[in-house]
């Protein structure tokens, strides 16, 4: 821009003044103009060494991030840290540098640019980041300094500055969130005392903090906030009308702070899931317990539980030995150790990659299929007839579960991301839920077979909040159960969760077994028991 300011400049002159060869005097100033054009192009150099340097710092920061990411990417971005600054890094920190490249970029390298800019995270993937690192916050009940630490199931990542937690507090203030907000921006006060080069400033901060405070209802306390915010910017409006608001709510004894104080007289912090019945009740509170792999009941008859090798009539089952582990009686429940093959697993993963969508659920009252936040994942379906070793593993499952998967839904592939979770729900469809499965019409969902495809370091087990079961990643091994009792009645005690993955990349693979074709391989009975 500079320099096209001085080409235009040169232009202009030339139309104004014409004939300059006529008198000494003109071109004595034509060496004063050749004079400010060499000051100008010298300011243009120095402008551009400048940005060129900032663009070398970027992109070697840039080499050497991917370089060290991409020697375990799975591990790297396992936890969930490295995650939200990878997304972070390309949104809020994107915004800072993307300048550089404006108007001073060739064409080529900016088109590459832009369409590489479409593989990178955008600002819905930030905000969804920051919810998963909240959601695991509450889930594992984790402190702030741990999660800022990076130190989260045995992995280790780079630390949040003051201004990624910052960042953090800010996206649950415009949730909201007030809760959330408080601790990560006290959190980032503690790093901003311990930085050298500061990344945020503290009237930030305190802005954000000191407001929060108020909403959790300790106007007290927002107002010493305030006071010291006013003392590093005297001139800062809104806190001056928020000081005034403070004085006031205090003199007329209005902030209802009294009713929200603990034992040590300071109030509360109020979690804003507890204003949501569900996240306040005890299934919700069971299921997260679980996941924390708390006990929350005793397994009824576990010493009964044995290990056996599979055998249901089927000779195949003689010769390919199958080790089934009973984990539960009633319901009942198994795994199935060593059922896909690491190359399999490989195949599997290497053709969903490029079909993942956003998980959805299906609609109870409309039997639409739709995208929820208690769903956090992507899946694909791969069909049988797609691939010899999708075919393989659907023989397989029919083989060990003795029930046809001719009217069985496609294999469902799902990979949970960033604090990616499933929370309590039923795989069956219940008696009110009338659309349900009905376009596919093969009954309900009768039984269903669970195929881990990854080890997860941290979190992302599947618990059955009214048995008090939980069940954690093993690559390679299958879970197995009946949705439905041979009356075709449901069965609640399936009730199952997929808990927020702490560290790691999950993978599962999904085979819903459908009650059509079942009738001589399971019997129907008026007696569930049997």
């Amino acid at each position: 821009m500079l320099l096209q300011n001085i080409c235009l400049f040169a232009l202009l002159a030339q139309l104004v003044r014409s004939e300059l060869f006529t008198a000494m005097v003109d071109l004595q100033q034509a060496l004063h103009a050749e004079h400010d054009i060499a000051e100008k192009l010298k300011m243009y150099i120095s402008q551009e060494e400048a940005r060129l340097k900032e663009l070398k710092r970027l992109a070697e920061d840039y080499e050497l991030h991917s370089a060290h990411a991409l020697e375990n990417p799975d591990f790297y971005l396992g936890n969930p840290v490295n995650a939200f600054l990878l997304v972070k890094r390309f949104t809020l920190d994107w915004e800072k540098t993307h300048h550089l490249l404006k108007d001073n970029i060739t064409n080529e390298v900016a088109a590459t640019i832009d369409v590489k800019r479409q593989q990178l995270p955008d600002y819905e993937d930030l905000n969804g980041a920051a919810a998963a690192l909240l959601r695991l916050q509450d889930t594992y009940q984790l402190d702030a300094s741990e999660i800022a630490k990076g130190e989260l199931g045995g992995v280790k990542s780079t630390q949040l500055t003051a201004a990624d937690c910052y960042e953090l507090g800010r996206i649950a203030y415009n949730s909201d969130d007030y809760y959330h907000t408080i601790l990560w921006m006290e959190e980032a006060m503690i790093r901003y005392d311990k930085e050298k080069d500061k990344t945020i400033t503290k009237d930030t901060l305190l802005d954000y903090l000191s407001f929060a405070t108020y909403k959790q209802g300790n106007a007290r306390l927002a107002l010493v906030l305030t006071n010291e915010l006013l003392e590093l910017v005297p001139d800062h409006q809104r806190a001056k009308n928020n000081k005034y608001y403070f004085e006031k709510l205090i003199e007329e004894e209005h902030t209802g702070s009294d009713q929200l104080r603990g034992e040590t007289g300071e109030p509360k912090l109020r979690n804003p899931r507890h204003i949501d019945d569900y996240r306040n009740s005890e299934e919700f509170y069971t299921y997260e317990r679980l996941c924390r792999n708390e006990e929350t009941q005793p397994i009824k008859n576990r010493h009964k539980l044995r290990c056996r090798y599979a055998w249901y009539g089927n000779p195949y089952l003689f010769y390919a030995r199958v080790k089934e582990e009973e984990m539960h009686f009633d319901p009942w429940l198994v795994i199935y150790h060593d059922i896909v093959s690491d190359e399999e697993m490989e195949v599997v993963k290497n053709h969903a990659r490029p079909r993942l969508n956003r998980a959805t659920v299906q609609n109870s009252v409309t039997g639409r299929l739709e995208t929820a936040t208690y769903r956090i994942s992507k899946s694909a379906w791969l069909k049988g007839e797609d691939h010899h070793v999708f075919a393989r593993i659907n023989r397989r499952i029919e083989t060990i579960t003795n029930l046809t998967v001719s009217t069985a839904e496609e294999l469902q592939i799902a990979n949970y991301g960033i604090g990616g979770h499933y929370e309590p729900h039923f795989d069956y469809a219940r008696k009110e839920e009338t659309n349900a499965f009905k376009r596919l019409g093969t009954g309900n969902r009768i039984a269903t077979f669970l195929t881990y495809m990854s080890d997860v370091p941290s979190g992302g087990a599947t618990v059955f909040p009214y048995i008090g079961l939980k069940l954690f990643p093993k690559k390679g091994a299958a879970a197995f159960w009946y949705n439905l009792y041979r009356n075709g009645e449901g069965i609640f005690n399936t009730r199952h969760a997929a808990c927020p993955v702490l560290v790691g990349n999950k993978w599962v693979m999904n085979k819903w077994i459908h009650e059509r074709g079942q009738e001589f391989r399971r019997p129907c009975s008026t007696n569930p028991a049997l």
